[in-house]
């Protein structure tokens, strides 16, 4: 008997889940720490077709968090080893690789390219997420953005929450005060943590790639904001008429 990669999803969500979840395409941008598993555990449960978009390379400073970055891979593109492990989970995934950072002129043309399902939101920078979340809203196609996972270390206080809803979060905060200004303050699900941040563990960047900062992270948390990003596509996808 020739088993199924898919047969204990089969068990829970039947073969018309199955179907669903095989014609569904997902957009996930950035690959880091949120990013990489939120693509992992959507090409696990069975999605058909995905594009994947980032432009930065393994770094050592990502092993403690990020899926793709191990010794034997720095220096090599995220996506390209992303890619590797999607294809080898499922060898039939219709996979879109974008292998470069957009700016926020980009996000439209993305978007306008082909028709997503959804959109995942893993972008740590504040200009580039701004602007995508402007783009799905104003074109209506569903998108969960993740904020800030770094400077906490409790898992249990990570949530899924309408924008309007986040706190204790200084990215989501941010993206609150932007989307105001653009007549957006509501609408759209994000992945956040109501833990307050341990701000001594702030760094500043040279502002390069629109990111001006950043807090010490634990292995766990990125990986977590992954899970409930994924979970809210999947079961949005199972859900749809």
């Amino acid at each position: 008997m020739i088993k199924n990669w898919l047969e204990r999803t089969a068990l829970l969500i039947n073969e018309e889940g199955l179907e669903k979840l095989a014609t569904a395409n997902i957009l996930v941008v950035g690959l880091g720490g949120v990013g990489s598993f939120a693509a992992e555990f959507v090409a696990r449960s069975g999605v058909g077709r995905m594009t994947i978009v980032d432009g930065d390379y393994v770094d050592i400073t990502n092993i403690n968090r990020q899926l793709p970055a191990l010794h034997s891979t720095i220096g090599m593109p995220k996506v390209e080893v992303v890619s590797k492990r999607l294809m080898d989970i499922n060898p039939e995934l219709q996979l879109t690789c974008i292998n470069r950072f957009l700016n926020p002129e980009d996000m439209g043309k993305l978007i306008d390219n082909e028709r997503f399902d959804y959109i995942m939101d893993c972008i740590d920078s504040v200009t580039p997420k701004i602007e995508l979340i402007k783009v799905a809203r104003r074109r209506k196609v569903k998108i969960v953005s993740a904020m800030g996972a770094g400077g906490k270390i409790d898992p249990s206080k990570v949530m899924v929450r309408d924008i309007s809803k986040t706190h204790n979060c200084f990215l989501a905060k941010q993206v609150r005060k932007r989307l105001k200004k653009e007549g957006i303050d509501k609408g759209f699900r994000c992945v956040f943590s109501n833990e307050p941040q341990n701000e001594k563990s702030l760094r500043m960047t040279d502002g390069s790639q629109y990111k001006k900062s950043f807090y010490g992270t634990i292995s766990f948390m990125p990986a977590i904001f992954g899970l409930y990003s994924a979970s809210e596509v999947i079961n949005y996808l199972l859900k749809k008429e």
